[in-house]
């Protein structure tokens, strides 16, 4: 069975005994033990927390998880539909006044089969589009906003997100189809009216710094939960939110 020893947690959840440690603290800050009164867990905190990571990590069904920590199908559901939205990211802090910060915005397609919350979308599949913030310099997730349907354009996902006031009063750089939200995007090219020398120097740099998040999400979904959510509700908007947080800490380990 597996127990929250180093090699279980560093290999699951990507996370040094220390920094799994801050998480169990904030966690049971939360209240991830629930009640004081009542039937006690079965597994104590810390393997709670290791099997949501092992959940996350790869996309096991619940009568698979159940035999590698010793208990019922029942317990595993109980325990990922209780710890889950306690993983969810921190807000982000408020911009310092004067203070020179960078963030980037994307979106990716994540395929789920809930079809209230996907739609068939360019990659052929019925997929939701998530959208994250990041911050440039350190390639923290600031933020990110509830699923969309994935056939619904990066721009209009933006602006009916809650991602606009977040990122108030902060700089943020996107590409090419968040034209018309006030964010900097690359310049385009016109019909006939090919870019100067300076903006395509621009659009380099711009492109540069981008693929940042590139490399923010390629890292995320080495959770599979993003590669195929199979359940429904809130299920894939809490899977961003704790991939993002464990993100955050083994960034910032």
């Amino acid at each position: 069975m597996l127990r929250a020893e180093p090699v279980w947690v560093e290999t699951f959840t990507g996370l040094r005994m220390g920094r799994f440690e801050k998480l169990r603290r904030v966690v049971r800050e939360r209240g991830g033990n629930g009640p004081g009164d009542g039937r006690p867990w079965c597994l104590p905190l810390a393997e709670r927390l290791l099997l949501v990571a092992v959940y996350y990590r790869t996309n096991l069904t619940i009568r698979q998880l159940a035999p590698l920590f010793g208990c019922s199908p029942a317990t595993v559901c109980r325990v990922t539909q209780r710890l889950r939205p306690l993983l969810a990211l921190e807000p982000a802090p408020r911009p310092v006044p004067g203070a020179d910060r960078l963030w980037i915005v994307d979106g990716a397609l994540i395929p789920v089969r809930d079809r209230q919350v996907a739609a068939s979308s360019r990659n052929y599949r019925f997929s939701a589009n998530v959208q994250v913030i990041i911050d440039a310099d350190t390639r923290l997730v600031v933020a990110s906003a509830r699923p969309a349907p994935g056939n619904k354009a990066d721009a209009h996902v933006w602006r009916a997100s809650n991602l606009p006031a977040v990122a108030a009063g902060t700089t943020v750089i996107a590409d090419g189809a968040y034209l018309g939200t006030g964010l900097i995007v690359p310049h385009r090219r016109r019909a006939g009216r090919p870019l100067l020398r300076g903006q395509e120097e621009d659009n380099a740099e711009h492109r540069r710094v981008r693929a940042r998040i590139g490399h923010t999400f390629t890292r995320m979904k080495n959770w599979k939960i993003l590669r195929d959510c199979r359940q429904r509700g809130d299920v894939l908007h809490h899977a961003v939110q704790a991939v993002a947080t464990l993100h955050n800490l083994a960034v910032a380990a």
